[in-house]
């Protein structure tokens, strides 16, 4: 408790020095914050994953480089698009130059791998989660992906 006292009162004095007293800026509120894409192993192989570890999928209806789930009611809610705000970073066996992104609108942006769209499961529960890969829905079949772009079924 006497240290947590100590650190808040701390950080009240820190806060309350004026710029010109060497305090250090806060950070923007808006900093950019780019994605981060890894492999994970799972029964049906190595598999991209976000920095979470959740299972990233490819949309079968997708032409390269569109997102055509955003037209789809309610599709974006249940299959949300991987967003970046920076440039996407590539984890361990990972092709970084396989990662870039497109224009979803009003100034947001979603990974792309291989010039498909990357998209997360919104219902997943667990990292890593498989059950998924195969799932028919929107028209299209969800489907993981691999550190060379291909389909994993």
């Amino acid at each position: 408790m006497k240290r947590t006292s100590i650190l808040l009162a701390g950080l009240a004095a820190a806060l309350a020095l004026p710029a010109s007293a060497g305090a250090v800026p806060a950070p923007a509120a808006h900093a950019s914050r780019a994605a981060r894409v890894q492999l994970r192993s799972t029964r049906q192989g190595r598999i991209l994953v976000d920095a979470s570890g959740f299972t990233l999928y490819r949309f079968t209806r997708d032409p390269r480089n569109r997102d055509t789930c955003m037209g789809i009611t309610e599709c974006a809610s249940v299959w949300p698009p991987l967003r970046t705000t920076g440039r996407p970073t590539a984890g361990p066996g990972v092709n970084a130059s396989l990662l870039s992104s497109i224009s979803l609108g009003a100034g947001a942006r979603q990974v792309t791998y291989a010039g498909h769209p990357l998209y997360r499961y919104a219902a997943a529960g667990e990292r890593g989660e498989t059950a998924y890969i195969g799932a028919m829905s929107f028209g299209g079949t969800w489907l993981a992906v691999s550190a060379g772009g291909a389909f994993v079924r």
